[in-house]
């Protein structure tokens, strides 16, 4: 009998959803905040100079500088700034959305150097008397906002206090930011806005570590000034010498561009879902838009903020969490085909899948953390959305499917319906035929994956050969982020355009790495181009734009150390992953599983830089969140695969033949390779469709993942399991038998040897 309060209650539940979405979508997506690269900003470029003629500016002060501004960028509430060193003296900081650009300045150039003097100015403590993070917002005993201070030791403290005290009448402790020579509290303590902080009068020698500062502060100031002080002085003065706000990088139409793509690839993956799973397709269709509904949610109340890549991760996103509704799926369809009932098949698909999904979306969830924790700028936020995409993507495929597909099933209107889940009925079972999973026939008998084994590690191994070969002859085609440049500044007494500005370069055979327009009417011109260019050339081109434009272009070298940095970061990033990935795998599988899992990920990567050496694409910082996400998805579509090997020898007590262990190997093959395929299909959709239909300027981003996602399917199939194969080979004729955890513990379903 049909229970229609099943169905009633599906209905209800998506007209719940559809409510919520409707009703919230847009206020979420107007409350997300872009990035530089879609919504301008504010930039500054700063000159460097000594703080005293000791110092002297050099590559590892101009890098202590970068990495303080990049602590006080947090201060203004901005994620993913660009800060670049430019010459040996200049940096150059470029902040989304900042609209206060009065407040922005203030924050980033304030030297923040705390000091506690008696009235004669004589310095008695500083800043680095305070413990690390050692300041906070408070409220002083009237109420009104104050800043308290952890001191590092409450007997110098004590000390400072009676040396005050000495000074009676003029027992005064003034409290200085930023003092410099020349300051005098005789002549601030005349005005009525001092420069100095506070100066507050000790009665009494003060034993404590804990100070407070008191002045005419509103809440935000006294925030501010404790986070400043928090992210510590800067290591330098730094003068202004020019500042701007920054029109959007890649404009409106890219933007259209990338959404219109995505809409198109995740339309089209609906499309195949709906189209090859049937029922549960359209099940997954309903928690694949409640999936990039939770994203953007997400996004929004993390205050991230989104850029042009973000855009390409988010849609990306969609395929990979397609992924564990197909694993679900698949496994259902393999349970109706051994002849269960819709019922038994769906609760048994749902039971076998989950440890294959959790296995799969933790290992990339440790790849996404350490990228996250070594990662920074453009990196780190797309390593968060990873994090977000994988969590988000397992509570609706895991939960929100299973509640929905159940009621479905539970109501029992489909139960002599298999065709509805995408099965045919030829190719049911019988029940009584005794077949299971590690039995059931599949499409994929003939092959015999393990056979060739050999044919693809030579393959692969030439190509890999090849490959060092060729990027010792090429090397990599490096973006302006990884390579020295020259950047090219003009004002013009008319709006410009990109198309303009190429032409007048190509006069003077220069191309543009990148063009980015700004001011009220797109009248100032921001140009960098690869390479240093020569007197010569820089005379040319100066005459040549002063002549067009009347005004003679400023034209500085740039210097690629952040974008270094970020590589360093992201190399380091992958190591510790993998170490971590193979410590995972030994203990939840073995090791190696694990050494086999690293060295296919490697192996995708590595290809990815290859094909961009040999084609001379540019590799920019975007190219390297490529990379990194192509280790995710990698590591993801290998577990599968090796959680299916460990679910089949659960079934084995003991192996005594190399043929065991290969036909097991084969069999785990044949039935994920349908999983593998559809899983990797519904991502490249996505891909092709940002290539075809997106902005020119993720066009190597996405043809990064394209090439890293036909590799990483290759590998999984026909390189990690193969190799597993040979090395389990060796360890059978050394131990003569291979004991399976079904014997050695009954109740585990993890196969040790």
């Amino acid at each position: 009998m049909v229970k229609r309060s099943r169905i009633v209650a599906f209905l209800l539940i998506i007209i719940l959803c559809a409510s919520v979405l409707g009703g919230t979508t847009k206020n979420i997506l107007n409350d997300i905040k872009l990035g530089l690269d879609l919504q301008g900003g504010f930039e500054v470029l700063y000159e460097v100079t000594p703080v005293d003629s000791s110092q002297k500016i050099t590559k590892e002060v101009l890098n202590s500088t970068a990495k303080a501004l990049d602590k006080r960028v947090n201060v203004l509430g901005v994620s993913e700034p660009s800060i670049q060193i430019e010459g040996n003296n200049r940096v150059r900081v470029q902040l989304a959305g900042v609209t206060d650009q009065n407040k922005a300045r203030e924050i980033l150039s304030t030297e923040a150097n705390l000091s506690f003097r008696d009235v004669n100015n004589k310095k008695l403590m500083d800043g680095s008397d305070l413990k690390e993070n050692g300041a906070s917002q408070t409220f002083d005993e009237n109420g009104n906002p104050s800043v308290s201070l952890k001191l590092k030791s409450a007997e110098k403290f004590k000390n400072v206090t009676q040396t005050v005290l000495n000074m009676a009448p003029n027992n005064l402790l003034v409290i200085w930011l930023d003092y410099e020579k020349g300051d005098s509290f005789e002549t601030e303590s005349a005005k009525a806005e001092p420069k100095y902080l506070s100066a507050p009068q000790v009665s009494k020698v003060i034993n404590q570590d804990t100070v407070s500062i008191t002045g005419s502060f509103t809440i935000q100031e006294a925030k501010n000034l404790a986070d400043l002080l928090n992210a510590g002085a800067l290591p330098v003065n730094l003068t202004e010498k020019y500042s701007t706000s920054v029109g959007a990088q890649f404009g409106d139409q890219a933007l259209k561009d990338t959404i219109l793509a995505g809409v198109i690839g995740v339309g089209l993956v609906f499309i195949f879902m709906m189209l090859y799973y049937r029922l549960p397709g359209m099940v997954a269709v309903i928690t694949l838009t409640v999936y990039v509904y939770l994203n953007l949610l997400v996004l929004d109340l993390m205050n991230g903020v989104l850029t042009l890549p973000g855009i390409a991760a988010l849609i990306l996103g969609v395929g990979m969490a397609v992924d564990a509704n197909i694993i679900t799926y698949e496994r259902i369809k393999d349970e109706l085909r051994v002849g269960k009932s819709l019922r038994a098949a769906f609760q048994a698909g749902n039971k076998n899948s989950l440890s294959t999904i959790f296995d799969a979306n933790l290992t990339t969830i440790l790849a996404a953390v350490v990228l996250f924790i070594y990662g920074n700028s453009s990196v780190k936020g797309f390593a968060t959305l990873l994090i977000v995409s994988i969590l988000v993507s397992f509570i609706t495929a895991v939960y929100g499917s299973r509640l929905l597909l159940g009621l479905l099933v539970n109501s029992k209107l489909f139960n002599k319906k298999p065709t509805w889940f995408g099965v045919n009925r030829k190719e049911i079972k019988d029940i009584n035929e005794g077949y299971n999973t590690l039995t059931l026939p599949t499409k994929f008998d003939r092959i015999d994956f393990v056979k060739y084994k050999n044919i693809f590690f030579t393959i692969s191994g030439v190509l890999i050969a090849a490959g060092i070969v060729v990027l010792f002859i090429f090397k990599l085609n490096l973006g302006i982020d990884f390579s020295s440049g020259s950047r090219v500044e003009i004002m013009a007494d008319k709006s410009l355009t990109t198309e303009e500005l190429t032409t007048e370069l190509k006069k003077v055979d220069i191309v543009a790495d990148d063009i980015m327009l700004s001011g009220d009417n797109q009248e100032i011109g921001a140009i960098r181009i690869k390479g240093d260019l020569s007197k010569d050339k820089i005379a040319e081109l100066k005459t040549e734009l002063k002549k067009t434009y009347g005004h003679e272009p400023n034209i500085s070298t740039v210097s690629p150390t952040v974008g270094k940095e970020l590589a360093k970061n992201a190399f380091y990033a992958v190591l510790i992953a993998s170490v971590g990935i193979i410590i995972y795998v030994a203990i939840r599988f073995e090791i190696y599983m694990g050494l086999a899992a690293v060295l296919a990920l490697l192996h995708d990567a590595f290809f990815i830089i290859v094909i961009f050496s040999i084609t001379r694409l540019e590799v920019d910082i975007t190219f390297i969140a490529a990379i990194l996400t192509i280790v995710g998805y990698s590591i993801n579509d290998t577990i599968v695969t090796f959680d299916r090997i460990r679910e089949n020898l659960v079934q084995k007590k003991r192996i005594k033949t190399a043929k065991e262990i290969k036909d097991i190997i084969n069999i785990s093959l044949r039935q994920t390779f349908a999983r593998s395929i559809n899983t990797v299909v519904t991502v490249v959709i996505c891909v092709i469709a940002l290539l075809v239909f997106g902005s020119d300027s993720i066009r190597n981003f996405s043809l990064a993942l394209l090439i890293g996602l036909i590799g990483g399917a290759y590998s999984s199939i026909f390189i990690a399991s193969q190799l597993w194969y040979v090395w389990k080979k060796k360890e059978l004729k050394k131990k003569g038998v291979l004991i399976t955890v079904k014997e050695k513990r009954k109740n585990s379903d993890i196969p040790q040897v």
